[in-house]
């Protein structure tokens, strides 16, 4: 999955694909969320902190370590 680098204090890059979101977090660790709306993906692009952001989506969508 293509990823796009972000400015964020814990989150390196992300990305989204067939309603998978794809998460690297600056410790190197990769997290794939599952069922995610399009939508959610614009709006983590476009929040004022993406870790705040993120933070909303624990236990929202189904989520798995990759890496």
């Amino acid at each position: 999955m293509n990823r796009r680098p972000v400015t964020s204090s814990n989150v390196a890059s992300i990305g989204w694909e067939d309603e998978t979101l794809e998460v690297e977090f600056v410790s190197g660790h990769i997290y794939q969320y599952q069922d995610v709306p399009e939508a959610a993906y614009r709006e983590l692009l476009g929040a004022d902190s993406i870790g705040r952001h993120m933070n909303q989506l624990q236990g929202k969508y189904q989520m798995m370590r990759v890496k």
